[in-house]
């Protein structure tokens, strides 16, 4: 699905029907996640393509996997590369493709994402509970959290809590291929 037009349709349906479920208003979603309620909006109706950033504070403000907002539920998924659902972080420096995701307690998503020479990629922080592991399938990056640095090679990995500022910085001249693990914990 590389229509943005669609993904938009999609993640407005189902941020929409998560929310109807959990039987919160607009406004409400708007205080939980800090995003307005005129943006939300627009989300569920189709009308806005939201980033990378705000999609993250949606997912975190309901507590629940981004891919739950991402990815198409079927039976059998096969993940090929550029395929799938792309979001781009609000500075384009970095693309995320939703692989896979399980969701309930434990929940598991995976991500191929890319990141452009020279560029950085800065997170917030995730929902409590959440850790991430990172894999360099292409490049060099440096990985941070909080305000330490790890120098990541082709095949190298990192595991932390992702519930505190983090971010990926390709500081090369050629592209960066990331592949991410995030394990959402309920430690609510």
């Amino acid at each position: 699905m590389n229509d943005p037009e669609k993904l938009a349709k999609q993640v407005g349906l189902t941020l929409r029907g998560i929310r109807k479920i959990r039987g919160i208003s607009l406004q409400e979603l708007a205080e939980i996640t800090d995003v307005s309620k005129l943006t939300l909006g627009k989300i569920e109706r189709g009308e806005a393509n939201p980033s990378l950033t705000v999609i993250w504070k949606i997912a975190n403000g309901l507590a629940i996997p981004i891919s739950s907002l991402l990815t198409e539920k079927k039976d059998v998924v096969i993940s090929k590369k550029n395929e799938g659902n792309k979001v781009l972080s609000a500075n384009e420096a970095l693309t995320l493709e939703p692989m896979f995701n399980t969701s309930g307690y434990g929940s598991i998503e995976t991500h191929r994402a890319f990141l452009k020479p020279q560029s950085e990629y800065l997170a917030d922080a995730h929902q409590p509970g959440v850790i991430e592991y990172v894999t360099v399938m292409e490049g060099n990056v440096q990985v941070k959290v909080q305000d330490d640095l790890y120098e990541l090679e082709q095949y190298d990995s990192i595991q932390f809590h992702a519930d505190q500022p983090h971010g990926y910085i390709n500081t090369h001249s050629q592209p960066a291929v990331l592949h991410f693990v995030m394990i959402y914990t309920d430690h609510s």
